[in-house]
């Protein structure tokens, strides 16, 4: 058959593929046939964008389309729904090893070969997304972006509406299990934020399978997509082809009974903030599914991201930057809330202030640089001092801790070893004042008692050192 007359009358950059339909009606090789001039060229030579798109870069006739890009099982499935079933596809799409965006179509082409079908695969080419073509979907798949989305921003709080979404996603894919996963490629760690599932596994929940161990599987993810926008394994050819590429992911999966599954990373601004991963879903939706969570996955990294940014925003608002403990506002903020009522009040709570003698003649004979060094130390000191307990400081030179499950002889242990440091003068030496709530409930007399003591401690200081009193 003769496509370069079809071929010629594209004004697209387009070709012909071919699919082979074997007689239990799976697919064989894929092969592109022809490709109009435009095609060709984008293949032999570097378009506009300095895009290498090809493998190769000799365009031979009906090749195995392997031999200019990585096997894609995602590409694969669009052409045998076209070329075999006949439909009429389109999406769009940002594939990772690109820095564009391709608008895809997939159009049928009639075959005199019952074993061989044909499509015409066309595409152009975008820098940024285009909200129109992302917008451009069917009815069903917009009600339940649409639905995502409201779910996503209409909870009492991100976690809520979190598993709203992910309860949601899972449902409407009719599938076992949908969770989604953070990454942090960088400290090597991931975490599960969100389940939903109907059945649990053979190997029990899903918390005992991601482990610090199974980031050792995720850092495998990116491979396996290899550039494409998501992993989507619907059949056993599916899985064949994830056994030559990622054996150890195969084997897990099998050991977990998986039949299906699909895999959409989660990126913003170039960086993978973490995956939404779809297990035992309904095959025959597979197109409605992929169109679904190709846009839906575009909001959850969004508000993934945002949601992150506002955590940091909140510890750097709460964190004293050049100690490296909890600020004032932090302090108040957990005064307010046990006076409040909205932390439950700890038992046999105490309260621990900590000012530091002499920083001003530190600062005064050495310099603030030996100064901010002198507050680093005590700061690490009382950390280390009261493991697992929150150290604020409460202003320049002055520290407040809030001490809680600890007995009474180990209680008075550290405070003996903070004061033992005031024993050297030329190091890091402390003011100390403490007092135990005592059931009282009443964390300000806590404080005001402590502040007391401390102040009482530090006229004993200056007494023996009379040298470093303020001047």
């Amino acid at each position: 058959m003769n496509f370069k007359q079809l071929l010629d009358s594209f004004d697209s950059v387009t070709c012909i593929m071919s699919v082979e339909k074997k007689p239990d009606g799976s697919y064989g090789d894929i092969r592109i046939v022809d490709g109009n001039q435009m095609y060709i060229d984008s293949i032999e030579r570097n378009d506009d964008t300095n895009t290498d798109i090809a493998k190769e870069k000799v365009f031979v006739p009906n090749s195995l389309y392997t031999k200019y890009f990585p096997l894609d099982l995602n590409f694969e499935d669009f052409c045998y729904r076209s070329a075999i079933k006949k439909e009429v596809l389109h999406t769009y799409v940002h594939p990772e090893r690109f820095d564009i965006w391709f608008n895809l179509f997939f159009t049928p082409i009639k075959s005199d070969d019952e074993n061989i079908g044909y499509c015409a695969y066309t595409y152009t080419i975008t820098l940024n997304a285009d909200s129109k073509l992302m917008s451009d979907i069917p009815l069903e798949t917009a009600s339940n972006v649409l639905q995502a989305c409201i779910k996503l921003y209409s909870g009492s709080d991100f976690q809520t509406s979190i598993n709203d979404v992910t309860a949601h996603i899972r449902q409407l894919c009719n599938a076992n299990r949908c969770c989604i996963l953070l990454t942090d490629f960088n400290a090597g760690m991931c975490r599960l934020l969100s389940d939903d599932h109907v059945i649990e596994g053979p190997q029990g929940p899903i918390t005992s399978i991601i482990t610090p161990e199974f980031f050792d599987i995720v850092q495998t993810w990116p491979a396996t997509i290899d550039g494409s926008d998501l992993l989507m394994l619907k059949s056993e050819k599916d899985m064949e082809a994830l056994k030559a590429r990622n054996p150890v992911w195969y084997e897990s999966l099998k050991q977990y009974d998986t039949k299906t599954l699909v895999l959409f990373p989660l990126n913003y601004n170039g960086e993978t903030k973490g995956y939404i991963w779809v297990t035992e879903f309904d095959a025959n939706d597979a197109i409605k599914i992929r169109e679904t969570l190709e846009l839906t996955t575009y909001f959850i990294s969004y508000a993934i991201a945002n949601y992150q940014l506002l955590n940091r925003l909140e510890i750097m608002s709460t964190l004293d930057l050049l100690s490296g403990v909890k600020n004032r506002n932090a302090m108040n903020n957990r005064v307010n809330a046990l006076v409040d009522g909205k932390e439950n009040y700890p038992e046999n709570l105490r309260i621990v202030f900590a000012d530091l003698n002499g920083l001003k003649q530190v600062n005064d004979t050495e310099g603030h640089i030996a100064g901010d060094l002198l507050i680093k130390n005590a700061a690490f000191i009382l950390q280390e001092t009261f493991i697992g307990n929150d150290v604020y400081r409460a202003g320049g030179d002055e520290f407040a801790v809030f001490v809680v499950g600890m007995s009474d002889d180990e209680f008075e242990n550290k405070i003996a070893k903070l004061k033992s440091y005031s024993e050297s003068p030329e190091g890091v030496s402390f003011a100390v004042g403490y007092c135990n709530d005592e059931g009282r409930n009443d964390v300000r007399y806590a404080m005001s008692t402590a502040d007391e003591k401390m102040y009482a401690d530090k006229e004993e200081y200056y007494k023996r050192y009379p040298e470093r009193r303020h001047k």
